[in-house]
């Protein structure tokens, strides 16, 4: 059997769909990650041995492949470390894929099982609603991003492609600012511009 895994890869502030796939087979004790990851995807194996065996959990001692598909886009960043976890209990028995399905997954992993936030949480939110799903994701650490996800979730009034216009806008705001991720002003002003109550 192999379990799928819905997750992201990030083109600058766009999202592009990525299916995690996890497979058990006998042989060999191996843990192999492919699908031209970097050395942050490759580094997972040990986040996810480490996280599951916190909670309690042996990894099967079986050859465990993980494809990042589609294979010939370059996979970057630690958010993968949650959707192989997930995919790795799928496989294992541990949950269902119909308790996995509907959402798109994204978290860093600590050694002590934790999840941690990671960046591109906003724009994996707003491309959600388009693919029909709902996201898991560790809080996000800046509240101006919390602050719109909260208003994704709870707002029926805009389309996604008007949040994804609002980020874009946001995102340049902060990038004339010198700031990694949008400030709850320049999320302010963003909305503004885009003339859009909530």
């Amino acid at each position: 059997m192999v379990a799928h895994i819905r997750t992201v890869e990030f083109l600058g502030v766009d999202s592009v769909p990525v299916d995690v796939q996890v497979h058990l087979a006998p042989g060999r004790n191996a843990f192999t990650v492919v699908g031209l990851p970097d050395k942050s995807v490759a580094e997972s194996r040990e986040r996810v041995r480490a996280a599951l065996s916190a909670m309690g959990l042996a990894l099967p001692y079986e050859r465990i492949t993980i494809n990042l598909s589609p294979a010939d886009l370059p996979k970057e960043g630690s958010h993968y470390d949650l959707p192989i976890a997930l995919g790795l209990l799928v496989a294992m028995g541990v949950l269902t894929h119909e308790q996995v399905e509907p959402f798109v997954v994204m978290g860093e992993l600590a050694l002590d099982g934790a999840c941690t936030p990671v960046h591109g949480a906003l724009p994996a939110a707003m491309a959600a609603p388009e693919n029909k799903c709902g996201l898991i994701c560790p809080a996000a650490p800046d509240s101006a991003v919390q602050n719109l996800l909260d208003r994704i979730a709870d707002t029926k009034k805009t389309e996604c492609t008007g949040f994804n216009s609002i980020f874009r806008v946001a995102r340049t705001l902060a990038d004339l600012d010198h700031r990694d991720t949008p400030s709850a002003e320049n999320i302010a002003t963003a909305i503004r511009r885009r003339d859009i109550t909530f």
